[in-house]
């Protein structure tokens, strides 16, 4: 299966190079573009996550370019079409990196990078996953590195959370059949079992499913005080809109891939209840998060799907400036080995929309944990765990 590929060629517009003093005009001229790719789903059911996502990163890319670029070098980003699906991932990644030739891949979903991992490592590729939470990935070889918190930091203490502050003894786990799923479901029912609760259905779906009756009705016998949700952001909207259906009124919890304004449109009144544990600043915690939903609401017309994964990609723009600047300082060229070094060299990095990271060879992660809930069909901050 091919996959699309779209160039972005976000350079200076006419207006900024315009006012652009003489000295970066000419760092331009004497600089030619960085090309990096980015692999995310811009078709099938996650494309209205990956279609934003690129969204936000081009407009990251466009204000560092209008600023004179990673010291006077443009950045230019060029989109695959990964479909959120694991084969349709390796045709994406194959074809930047082989075709486009690509040293650098911002990429997400946990089953697309699992599949990818091999293609980058042995191309000598640094990857940087913006949006994925399969604990794996800190294992996943040495060219893969996750700029987000995985599962053993959001979802330990969401289960904690449901345990020890909601008091809740029984729990129902269903989760979609995939990297992602599996193991983030398995670190929910680890820490909360350990905790003392107890784990009275555990069911998962495959892929592509629409009908998710068979294990709802599982849990609706079983009885939970809580059911807790591991899809990701094509089918958790339809997951949590077939519960309400069959009359599971407990509350509900998930990740970051349930915290959308699309769940909260399609589920309707019946979303209230929901607690999502949310890897990135809202707008009371990041006075830069409300001037970026202004933008989408401004020139899209809504915000974007997935709030908190798009502030994450979108910082990764500030990441690729800084490590090319730094090879640029230092004389060397822009390979995936040597952008590999200069990300463990800088180590820590400023991101204006999620919040600062720091990245070492651990390939982990720490950052704070913001849980909402959604009350009268809105998201309103309810817990922060550092």
């Amino acid at each position: 299966m091919t996959s699309e590929i779209t160039r972005r060629k976000v350079l200076i517009s006419g207006t900024a190079l315009a006012l652009a003093t003489p000295m970066v005009v000419r760092a331009q001229e004497a600089k030619a573009p960085f090309k990096f790719g980015v692999a995310l789903p811009l078709t099938g059911p996650a494309a209205p996550g990956g279609a934003d996502q690129v969204q936000s990163l081009e407009w990251s890319v466009a204000e560092i370019n209008a600023a004179g670029g990673a010291g006077g070098r443009m950045l230019e980003l060029v989109a695959a079409d990964t479909q959120a699906k694991p084969q349709v991932g390796v045709d994406a990644v194959t074809r930047l990196i082989s075709l486009e030739k690509v040293p650098l891949i911002v990429t997400a979903y946990s089953a697309v990078v699992a599949a990818v991992a091999p293609i980058v490592n042995r191309a000598e590729v640094l990857a940087l996953v913006a949006g994925a939470n399969s604990p794996r990935i800190a294992e996943m070889g040495e060219y893969v590195y996750t700029t987000y918190p995985l599962a053993d930091v959001d979802l330990t203490l969401l289960a904690k959370y449901t345990r020890e502050e909601m008091k809740m003894k029984k729990a129902a786990i269903i989760f979609i059949n995939d990297e992602s799923g599996k193991f983030g479901a398995q670190v929910f029912r680890d820490t909360f079992t350990s905790l003392g609760g107890e784990v009275v259905a555990f069911d998962s779906y495959e892929p592509g499913a629409t009908d998710y009756t068979g294990a709802l009705l599982k849990i609706k016998a079983a009885n939970p005080d809580f059911v807790h949700l591991q899809g990701n952001a094509g089918d958790s909207p339809q997951v949590m809109q077939q519960l309400r259906q069959l009359r599971i009124e407990v509350p509900v919890t998930s990740y970051n891939a349930a915290y959308s304004p699309q769940l909260i449109n399609q589920v309707g009144p019946a979303a209230d209840g929901l607690i999502v544990a949310s890897l990135s600043p809202g707008v009371s915690d990041n006075p830069n998060v409300q001037p970026f939903i202004d933008r989408w609401k401004s020139e899209m017309g809504r915000e974007p799907n997935l709030l908190a994964a798009n502030q994450v990609v979108s910082d990764t723009a500030y990441i690729v400036k800084a490590l090319v600047e730094h090879l640029d300082n230092a004389g060397q060229e822009l390979t995936g080995k040597n952008l590999r070094q200069a990300l463990l060299d800088i180590g820590d990095f400023k991101q204006p929309l999620s919040g600062d990271v720091h990245i070492d060879d651990t390939h982990r992660v720490v950052k704070p944990v913001y849980l909402l809930e959604v009350k009268n069909s809105k998201f309103e901050p309810l817990a922060k765990f550092r």
